[in-house]
């Protein structure tokens, strides 16, 4: 596949956030693991013509991230808090076995979402578009910040039942 393509740069740009989470599940550091993402990015970008379109994109570049992750813990392993070996084999079979729920998840998590009322689906999108916050959001609708707090925590708690019953009602 091209790396210039359309299919490429959107395969690419929309695992970052499922790919960062792969990272992270390996490497708890959160500096560290966004070093390795730009580092596994830019591998992605240069290796373009490797993928074979029709498979799974986020699979490939995890499979590549979990190599600059091991790369990274050799620099490291002089460090006294290190995961040994079979851990870290252990914890990196998980994560492959796991990418391909993301999908499933951010889908489920979408068709949850439209299921909610008007008023509760512009509260969540209010307050995780950039820059939302609570103190603005209870400003705006003139409720208290407490008031605004519990009303995105019963819409969070609607939202995870849903997603968790139809995630549980699959084969």
């Amino acid at each position: 596949m091209n790396r210039d393509s359309t299919e490429f740069v959107t395969l690419l740009t929309g695992s970052q956030t499922s790919l960062y989470a792969c990272i992270l599940g390996l490497l708890p550091d959160r500096a560290a693991a966004a070093d390795i993402l730009q580092e596994t990015n830019l591998t992605l970008w240069q290796k373009a013509d490797d993928f074979e379109p029709g498979t799974n994109f986020l699979a490939w570049a995890a499979r590549i991230a979990r190599y600059h992750v091991l790369n990274h813990r050799r620099k490291v392993s002089r460090e006294r808090l290190v995961f040994d070996d079979a851990l870290f084999d252990e914890l990196a079979q998980r994560q492959a076995a796991r990418i391909g729920d993301f999908d499933r998840r951010e889908e489920v998590l979408r068709s949850c979402l439209g299921k909610l009322p008007a008023a509760q689906l512009a509260l969540i999108e209010r307050r995780y578009a950039p820059g939302g916050s609570v103190q603005e959001i209870a400003a705006e609708w003139k409720r208290s910040v407490g008031a605004i707090s519990q009303m995105l925590y019963r819409i969070r708690e609607t939202l995870l039942n849903c997603v968790q019953a139809n995630l549980i009602s699959e084969p």
